[in-house]
């Protein structure tokens, strides 16, 4: 036997790719399938939380200013006050007079009286459809970080002022009313979050009264602490918190935001299936003021 006949009669074993057998091509696109699924999903959220639910930025000591301006022009008053005042002097040759923050105590006064100085005097001020009030909750979006915001204009109010003392704030807020950009996290809300048909309102009211450190007038500004009771979902709590206020053309502005915790008020964690919810969030707020008539 010839080298070549042994060689040619020894059997050839396959090798592994020659015996296993092939993948079904229904199955590949299977798998490519629901991963594509999956991207596409996790995209849509992503670009939901990060792009399309743009939350309103956390109320700043700026926003005063644009919702007294606000208020300002829908009153009419913004321009009067700014340009009535250089007007006048020149009529009168008598110096500017100061917005006082109790014009009725000094009108008030009777004959052969003397009137109370205004440090003394008392004004009463209400909140005006420039106010709004809300909460900032942070969210987990199936796995993707946002934030849930919800506002109202819907806000009764009044701010005593006595002297260089603010002695009563007291607001009331619609709690049905507060909405966000999302209609389900809305229903929520409303329902078995704040139970509003039960709880209509929240309020908070002052408890100890603030130090301005000096009579307002139009154009001054003070930063402070308030404290007072925070009534949510029929649960009252002492709070304590920073606050900003302005006066500027007759008008007052204050803002703030008070730090909730949800146990706190018997509010259950928000979190629900996919979107998962910190324990805390916050009660944000602008509220302007016009004397009371």
């Amino acid at each position: 036997m010839s080298d070549t006949d042994q060689y040619t009669d020894v059997p050839v074993e396959p090798t592994p790719e020659q015996s296993g057998r092939r993948m079904p091509r229904w199955v590949i696109y299977t798998v490519l399938g629901v991963i594509l699924l999956v991207v596409l999903f996790y995209g849509a959220i992503f670009l939901y939380a990060k792009v399309i639910n743009d939350s309103p930025d956390e109320f700043t000591a700026a926003d005063i200013d644009a919702a007294l301006s606000a208020e300002a022009a829908d009153d009419g008053t913004a321009p009067v006050a700014t340009a009535s005042t250089p007007q006048d002097t020149v009529a009168t040759g008598q110096p500017p007079v100061v917005p006082s923050t109790a014009p009725t105590a000094t009108a008030e006064a009777a004959p052969g009286t003397t009137a109370a100085p205004q440090s003394a005097a008392s004004s009463q001020w209400v909140a005006t459809d420039a106010s709004q009030v809300g909460y900032r909750v942070q969210e987990i979006l199936f796995g993707v970080d946002t934030t849930a915001v919800g506002r109202t204009n819907q806000v009764d109010g009044t701010l005593t002022i006595g002297g260089a003392q603010v002695t009563g704030v007291d607001f009331t807020v619609d709690v049905a009313s507060i909405t966000s950009d999302e209609s389900r996290r809305d229903s929520a809300f409303r329902g078995r979050v704040m139970s509003a048909d039960e709880f209509p309102t929240a309020t908070f009211a002052l408890t100890q009264p603030i130090d301005l450190g000096a009579t307002p007038v139009d154009g001054a500004e003070v930063t402070t602490q308030a404290t007072g009771d925070l009534t949510l979902r029929g649960v009252t709590n002492s709070v304590t918190f920073d606050v900003t206020a302005k006066q500027e053309s007759g008008l007052i502005g204050v803002q703030g935001s008070i730090p909730v915790v949800f146990n706190d008020y018997g509010i259950a964690n928000p979190s629900n299936g996919g979107v998962q919810t910190e324990d805390d969030g916050l009660v944000e707020f602008i509220l302007v003021f016009e004397p009371a008539s």
